[in-house]
């Protein structure tokens, strides 16, 4: 079976896993903002010690491809692509929204004898949220977008389906948000384990990027912010 090393660093969480086929092997994960710059590459070396192996047994390298935090996203797709360059092996971009999806319903948080939508939220800035929307089956629904939450977002949607809202930007919604069918999960985070399968199939399918090329999909552009108490021509 493939082996392949899965990182996640969109949000907030940093987290490696490793797995054989769509087995997992094993993972580590820190929900410590701002750390992944740090932590990654130690997570990766840990992964190889307590599977036994080293860097040349890997098949493939995956990646959370966004969108999300562009520093995250910036630092975790700088790791894979140094990874398979130095190692020759493809690296899979994995859609950030979707592995929240399908870790969402691996988890069982929700009845799935039941009709209803899955939206993934990332937090953006204020009331923005990058999302998208499933269904049970995991076909997409609505595309991804950066959107601005208000109380008249997904009106239509919620007269005809339960929606389940999850993430970092779910939380920040709830109180914007009310309709009967609207579903808050304040718990969720993003996780490596998340993206095994997808990355698996896209393995089998040699759907692979461009190493030398591939960006992360941020979805906007980056905005740098000048902190208040900066004054001009000082030093």
């Amino acid at each position: 079976m493939a082996k392949i090393v899965h990182i996640e660093t969109a949000t907030n969480t940093c987290s490696a896993a490793l797995s054989s086929g769509e087995e997992l092997i094993s993972f580590r994960e820190s929900h410590i903002d701002k750390s992944h710059a740090g932590l990654l590459t130690v997570f990766i070396g840990e992964l190889f010690k307590e599977a036994g192996i080293s860097p040349k047994d890997i098949d493939a390298i995956s990646v959370s491809m966004g969108p999300g935090s562009y520093t995250g996203l910036r630092i975790g797709v700088s790791v894979a692509k140094g990874m398979a360059y130095s190692l020759n092996i493809p690296l899979i971009a994995v859609d950030t929204l979707k592995a929240m999806t399908q870790g969402y319903l691996k988890r069982d948080f929700v009845d799935n004898n039941k009709s209803f939508l899955l939206c993934p939220m990332i937090d953006a800035r204020r009331m923005e949220v990058y999302l998208s929307l499933f269904d049970q089956k995991m076909q997409r629904m609505k595309e991804t977008e950066a959107v601005v939450i208000d109380k008249n977002s997904f009106s239509e949607e919620l007269e005809e389906n339960k929606i389940f809202f999850f993430g970092s930007g779910a939380p920040k919604c709830k109180a914007i948000i009310s309709h009967n069918n609207a579903v808050f999960i304040e718990d969720f985070q993003n996780s490596a384990r998340d993206m095994i399968s997808l990355a698996y199939r896209q393995f089998k399918i040699e759907d692979f990027v461009d190493v030398a090329y591939f960006e992360p999909y941020y979805l906007k552009d980056f905005i740098a912010t000048t902190p208040k108490n900066k004054i001009l021509g000082s030093y």
